[in-house]
């Protein structure tokens, strides 16, 4: 019996390749595309000798084409740390134009059920709080984060007009922090960067004040929910996050206690347009996905921990 076939773009990527191992966990052939821009092949190392795992080094940006059926697309592909944006803003803004389109186009040639990674930089520097799915959001489109936000914003809009234009199956998941094994140690978001300086007894660099929040989600629950979502049939965005909230400082603080690490806390310049509040609502997910975090940040940091000082250390 042929095994069903999912593509996933940026599957070499953090959050991309915990996603190859569930669908090959679940029994699926599994796709990772990835022109490795921010993937890293160390991600899906341990996959390269399964039979049913395959790793195309390609843009999905450009013309994309996969042979034979497709059941599901998931599309992962994008930097999205904001030194990666900043730094790739135009590469950042075709993936989410022209990649997303490009999936969409293969989605409806090929009859799949396509989930897009949105993100809740949706919402911008939220007036409400906590962030529902209903809220439209407070987005500075010329700013530097404009990159990233308006073309997750793009691709929601593209993505509902395939919907309701093509009838094409869509699922549309808004990605709140998460965390776990196989971040890069140079992300740049708040989590790696405490825990590589406090591993390193550097002081740890916190922006503004330290007041701003911040609600993290363990990477096992995240790849549950996007897993749930995508076999649901909710095609309207759905948050998935942990809405256990906590400021920055604070955090910092957690993270210098638990590695018994020697650092300070310094303080430098708050970038433009960043977040001051960040928690999902995730009551749509409850109902719909019947999903909820399992695993809460403490429990969440300690493998997270072990990965990073055996990074650090090699």
């Amino acid at each position: 019996m042929t095994k069903e076939k999912v593509l996933i773009t940026g599957g070499a990527g953090f959050i991309g390749s915990h996603l190859c191992d569930r669908f090959l966990s679940e029994g699926y052939q599994v796709i990772a595309m990835d022109n490795l821009l921010t993937g890293e092949i160390q991600n899906i190392k341990h996959l390269m000798s399964q039979p049913d795992f395959e790793l195309l080094h390609h843009d999905v940006s450009n013309y994309v084409h996969i042979t034979g059926n497709l059941k599901y697309i998931m599309h992962f592909a994008s930097p999205a740390s904001p030194i990666d944006y900043l730094k790739m803003p135009i590469q950042t803004m075709k993936v989410g134009s022209r990649g997303t389109l490009n999936c969409l186009g293969l989605a409806k040639a090929k009859g799949a059920r396509i989930l897009i990674a949105s993100t809740s930089e949706i919402y911008g520097d939220p007036l409400i709080h906590p962030q529902q799915e209903d809220y439209w959001g407070n987005v500075n489109p010329i700013g530097p984060r404009g990159v990233y936000d308006e073309a997750k914003r793009f691709q929601e809009a593209v993505t509902m007009a395939y919907h309701r234009f093509h009838g094409l199956e869509t699922r549309i998941a808004r990605i709140f922090n998460t965390f776990g094994p196989r971040m890069r140690l140079c992300d740049g978001r708040a989590l790696p960067t405490f825990i590589s300086q406090a591993l390193r007894n550097e002081d740890l660099t916190v922006f503004g004040d330290g007041s701003q929040t911040r609600s993290f989600t363990y990477v096992d629950d995240l790849i549950d929910g996007v897993y749930r979502l995508l076999l649901s049939n909710y095609p309207y965005p759905v948050n998935i996050g942990n809405p256990e909230e906590i400021t920055i400082k604070e955090f910092g603080e957690e993270i210098i206690k638990i590695t018994g690490s020697k650092s300070k806390i310094v303080y430098l310049d708050l970038p433009k347009d960043d977040p001051k509040q960040r928690k999902p609502d995730i009551s749509r997910a409850k109902k719909e996905l019947d999903w909820k975090p399992k695993y809460n940040r403490v429990e969440g940091l300690k493998p997270t921990l072990e990965y990073f000082q055996k990074k650090v250390s090699d």
